[in-house]
This record gives C-alpha cells, sequence and structure tokens, in this order.
C-alpha cells in the first residue's frame, strides 16, 4: 500500500512540474511588447540599420533570452527596392513562436524563403553578443522579425574557440 501511495505522489509531483514546465515556457516568460521597435534594415551602403516602412507592428518578447523576440508587420516596401538597398542574411531559419502570437508562423515563413516568395534580411548585427536580428519580407508586404544567432554567437555557445574574426565579449559588471 505505501509503495502505490509513493509511486502515485512521485506522478503527481511530476506532472505539476511538467505542466508548470509548459506554462513557463510558452506563457509566462513571453510578453506582448507595448510599443514595439521600428523595423529596421542594414544597408549595404552605410553598413548601418535604417529604419523602414512598417505598419501594424505586434511583437512579444522575453527577458530569459535575446532569441525570444518575434515580430510581425506590414510594408508597401517591394522586393526589388530591398535589395538594391539592403543586406540580404545568409543562413536565415524562422525559430517557432508560442502558439498564442498567431501572425508568427515559422513554418510559413521558412518555406517562403525556400521558394523565394520571402526574402531574408539583416535587420541588426550584434543586437546583443552573437545575437543578430533577422528581418523576412514575403511579396506581398508581409513581414516577420526574429533573432537569431550568428556564426560567433554559435561558437560562443557550443564551446568552440571563437576565433580573431569574432568581436570581444563584453565583461558583465555585477
Amino acid at each position: 500500500m505505501n509503495g502505490k501511495v509513493i509511486g502515485i505522489g512521485i506522478m503527481v509531483i511530476a506532472l505539476i512540474a511538467g505542466a508548470s514546465l509548459y506554462y513557463l515556457q510558452v506563457y509566462h516568460y513571453y510578453a506582448k511588447v507595448e510599443t514595439p521597435d521600428a523595423v529596421e534594415l542594414v544597408s549595404v551602403v552605410t553598413g548601418e540599420p535604417e529604419e523602414i516602412i512598417a505598419d501594424d507592428i505586434t511583437a512579444i518578447d522575453a527577458t530569459s533570452s535575446p532569441i525570444r523576440y518575434r515580430a510581425c508587420f506590414d510594408t508597401p516596401m517591394s522586393h526589388a527596392m530591398l535589395t538594391e538597398t539592403y543586406e540580404l542574411a545568409d543562413g536565415a531559419t524562422p525559430l517557432t513562436a508560442p502558439d498564442w502570437f498567431d501572425c508568427f508562423d515559422a513554418t510559413e515563413i521558412g518555406a517562403g524563403l525556400e521558394d523565394g516568395t520571402a526574402l531574408a534580411f539583416l535587420g541588426g548585427k550584434n543586437i546583443e553578443y552573437g545575437v543578430d536580428r533577422i528581418v523576412v519580407i514575403f511579396e506581398d508586404g508581409r513581414g516577420y522579425v526574429w533573432q537569431q544567432l550568428n556564426d560567433c554567437g554559435q561558437r560562443a555557445y557550443d564551446g568552440t574557440a571563437v576565433g580573431p574574426e569574432c568581436p570581444a565579449r563584453p565583461t558583465e559588471s555585477n
């Protein structure tokens, strides 16, 4: 009898812990951004981010990780104009968003990048150490933003030597 009670107790605790972990990852840490930043793309001329025309910006973010930012927007700017003016991003891989942030569909964005109906631009270099902002714009003007690890970030976080081509990692002050 005591073994059954202990077994049931362990299962109940595991269920509560699992549900809590799910809630924290999907709901608790994310928050809607009340006043989202302007959408910016890195200019091919200056190498600096420049604001683009963007309407209906909706964004979420979390303080727990620099790669949890997601945003959706609309723009009247054409692919032809964008590709002549702003840097394209190599290796853009959309990161998933919580189901409740329904304007951001990583599967659809990935398919658009593969079939060429969407183009990925660099929105900012090293937003935080090793993290770049990626902006994807579809031919119909729908746009999406997320942050992903760049090459230096990948190497820094997986323990590989970063090498001289990466900027020095900022020191943290306590």
